[in-house]
């Protein structure tokens, strides 16, 4: 793991279950800028179960400076999803570094450490998500090598917000891999 004399990158601990919590309810409310739905509070019990389920199968890192505190962190693991594929993919998740730390090379750290860790695992491809107004995290990704490769479209059902499309039935927009998100 990365050790240098002002920041650490480890397998979490149990003691990183509520400092890991607590950042990722930042990471949320931090998203929301960028049109992310999910709620930061209303998700703590989940993702602390997350977070305890991730340090005892080792798939999360934390990043901690010189005093010990958690500055960041990230979750990792090998897709076990329904599909067979034709690769083994890793799947990097909520990759997050304390604003006050950023442009030091700590999320880059983190992503090197979980790309190795995957590695490790046999993953021979990894995949992760970013939010498309989130430019500063696209941008991070695409430095290091990650290219677009599937796009989310949503819409609002909210009223008033009722754009139709062309209503000739022709099944635009059901198209995609089999590995969609339902």
């Amino acid at each position: 793991m990365v050790d240098s004399d002002r920041v650490r990158v480890t397998p979490a601990t149990v003691d990183d279950v509520d400092p890991v919590t607590d950042l990722w309810i930042a990471l949320a409310e931090d998203q929301q800028a960028h049109g992310s739905t999910l709620l930061a509070e209303g998700n703590r019990t989940a993702v602390r179960e997350w977070v305890a389920r991730s340090v005892v199968t080792g798939e999360l890192l934390v990043a901690c400076d010189g005093d010990g505190d958690t500055i960041g962190f990230v979750g990792f693991a090998l897709d076990r999803g329904g599909y067979e594929r034709d690769r083994t993919r890793g799947v990097v998740s909520n990759l997050f570094v304390v604003p006050e730390w950023r442009g030091e090379g700590i999320g880059a750290d983190l992503l090197d450490a979980a790309e190795r860790a995957l590695r490790q695992e046999g993953a021979e491809t990894v995949a992760l998500e970013a939010l498309a107004a989130n430019d500063r995290a696209r941008e991070f990704y695409a430095e290091r090598g990650y290219e677009p490769h599937r796009v989310e479209l949503t819409k609002s059902l909210a009223a008033g917000n009722e754009a139709g499309g062309d209503g000739d039935g022709n099944g635009a927009g059901r198209g995609g891999d089999d590995d969609r998100n339902a």
